[in-house]
């Protein structure tokens, strides 16, 4: 198996960052790895890991797997299932260079597909969905293969140690994005192993989170009704595919999709006007088990934006600011200070209040 630290207990810490240009102009990963990597205190060397938007525009129809392998052996098989299920265009090892702090590193492949046609047709689904039960099957049945991205046009990178090693490990200067998000990891309940890192994807959808899911085993059984299988031990799988399935699967726009996640207080719903207030028992009725409850701040990535997300009483910190057409997200003030001079805008979101930025272009 890869490297666990252990079933160990460790005090919260972790770190979020993100930028996204709203206009849709790229820009390479060294601000968000200069970014998280002064927020150092709050990782371990445990797990740090990226996210990039547009990343791939000369295979930008295609789903980019990104794949942790154990051995040879189960890279042989998982590739026999990806040649039956896929058209692969391209493949290799991702791109890295030496760290001395990287250690026990797995395989790391990267595949650029497309659904195999007849497949699709004779599934009747679409290729999102034909591609997500893929990576799911993998995830599931292939004992030490490990599909940790699938989107189009966007990769994660990540790994056990600290976030900035993980940057200089992958070598992010040479990729140029619209969005990149970032994460520091200091495991609590989960181990810290290369799987586990965040962020955690399905599809176009990217999670990093700070802090702890009460409700994991809710959500988890909830998700599972759908298909959908928590296989890479941590809570913070399971909101990458509530998300995936309240918007793709259930069609709800993303601000109801946040309004499920995060659902009002009982008291507060009460004190909207009467459609507004109905339309909200409604979601928190159908989708109670999608609540998510702890203590949490959460970047959500996806192909037309990126969100920012606290939990209802704010147990977790948040703080985001803009400069021309650039949005920052961070854990401290600090964090966007570093790589942006004199910031404009810049507010701490109330508990619960979401803060959703699109892009301006349709990419």
């Amino acid at each position: 198996m890869l490297k666990k630290e252990g079933e160990i207990k460790i005090p919260a810490g972790c770190a979020i960052s993100g930028i996204i240009d709203k206009k849709g102009n790229r820009f390479n990963g060294e601000d968000i790895v200069k970014s998280i990597a002064l927020m150092h205190e709050r990782s371990n060397g445990l797990g740090g890991g990226f996210a990039g938007y547009g990343i791939y525009p000369q295979y930008k129809d295609f789903f980019a797997l990104h794949i942790f392998y154990e051995n040879n052996t189960v890279k042989a098989k998982t590739e026999e299932f990806l040649n039956e299920h896929f058209e692969i265009e391209s493949a290799g090892n991702i791109p890295t260079r030496k760290v001395a702090s990287i250690k026990d590193k797995p395989l790391i492949w990267r595949y650029f597909v497309q659904p195999r046609i007849y497949k699709v047709r004779d599934l009747n689904m679409d290729e999102e969905e034909f591609t997500a039960r893929c990576v799911i099957r993998v995830n599931k049945e292939f004992d030490g293969a490990y599909v940790f991205s699938s989107g189009k046009n966007m990769g994660a990178f990540k790994g056990v140690g600290y976030p900035e090693d993980i940057g200089e490990f992958f070598m992010l200067e040479n990729y140029e994005g619209y969005i990149w998000t970032a994460h520091g990891r200091f495991p609590t309940n989960t181990p810290g192993w290369w799987g586990g890192a965040h962020p955690f994807t399905m599809l176009d959808w990217s999670i990093v989170h700070n802090g702890e899911i009460s409700s994991y085993d809710a959500n988890r059984r909830f998700v599972e009704m759908y298909g959908y299988n928590c296989s890479l031990q941590t809570d913070t799988e399971v909101i990458t595919y509530l998300l995936d399935l309240l918007v793709r699967k259930h069609k709800l726009p993303i601000e109801k999709a946040i309004q499920v996640l995060v659902a009002p207080f009982w008291k507060d719903i009460e004190r909207e006007n009467p459609k507004k207030a109905a339309e909200l028992k409604a979601l928190r009725t159908v989708y109670s088990s999608a609540l998510i409850n702890g203590p949490f701040s959460i970047l959500i990535g996806y192909e037309d934006g990126l969100i920012a997300l606290n939990d209802r009483i704010k147990l977790r910190s948040m703080v985001t600011a803009e400069k021309g057409s650039k949005v920052y997200f961070a854990s401290e003030e600090s964090a966007i200070r570093v790589i942006c001079k004199d910031p404009e805008n810049i507010r701490h979101p109330k508990g619960g209040e979401p803060v959703i930025v699109k892009l301006e272009v349709k990419k």
